[in-house]
C-alpha cells in the first residue's frame, strides 16, 4: 500500500491525483444533490480523461525509476489519455446526439385528410400524422385550381414559408 500512495503522490502522478480527487468529488455531489445537465458528454469526457491519465501516470510512475523520464510520463500520460478518452466516447456522444427540432417541412410528402368543406387556392384545413403518432391540423392551399372536398386524401408536396400553408393536391387523381 506504501508503493502505492508513493507512486500516486510521485510527480507527475500528483498532478493528476489531485485532479482525479475533484473529478470524484464532483461526481459524489451530482450523486448525492441529483444534478441534471443539459450537456453530459463535457463532465464525462473531463471524467474519463482524468481517470485515464491519473492510471497512465501512476503506471509509468511505478514502473520507471525514480527521478527519470517523469516528463517523458507525463507527455505519455496525457497523449494516451487524449487518444483513449477519444475512443472510449464515441458511443457516448452517439446517445447524447440532441433530437432534431420538429421543422412544418417535416410534413412535406406526408398525406392528410381534408378537414374543410373544401380545399381551395386560398382556404383549406387538413389534418396530418407526425412521425411519433400526433395529429395536427394545418393550413393547406390546393394547387392547379382544384378542389378538395371533407375526407379526401391529399398529398402535401411543399410548404410555403411566406403564407404558412401546406401546398396539396389529391392524392386519387394526382391533380
Amino acid at each position: 500500500m506504501t508503493e502505492f500512495l508513493a507512486a500516486a503522490l510521485a510527480f507527475p502522478t500528483v498532478v493528476f491525483s489531485f485532479l482525479l480527487l475533484i473529478v470524484l468529488a464532483y461526481w459524489l455531489t451530482v450523486a448525492l444533490v441529483g444534478l441534471d445537465f443539459d450537456a453530459p458528454v463535457m463532465p464525462i469526457s473531463i471524467s474519463m480523461f482524468v481517470v485515464i491519465t491519473w492510471f497512465t501516470a501512476l503506471v509509468g510512475t511505478a514502473l520507471t525509476p525514480e527521478g527519470s523520464l517523469r516528463y517523458a510520463i507525463l507527455a505519455g500520460a496525457l497523449l494516451v489519455g487524449a487518444l483513449v478518452t477519444k475512443i472510449l466516447l464515441i458511443p457516448v456522444r452517439n446517445w447524447t446526439k440532441p433530437e432534431k427540432p420538429a421543422s412544418r417541412n417535416d410534413f412535406v410528402g406526408r398525406t392528410a385528410i381534408v378537414r374543410t368543406s373544401k380545399v381551395t387556392e386560398r382556404y383549406g384545413q387538413a389534418e396530418v400524422t407526425a412521425d411519433d403518432g400526433g395529429t395536427a391540423v394545418v393550413q393547406v392551399r390546393a394547387a392547379q385550381s382544384t378542389e378538395l372536398t371533407a375526407g379526401q386524401t391529399a398529398l402535401i408536396f411543399d410548404y410555403d414559408a411566406e403564407g404558412e400553408f401546406f401546398w396539396v393536391v389529391d392524392i386519387t387523381t394526382g391533380s
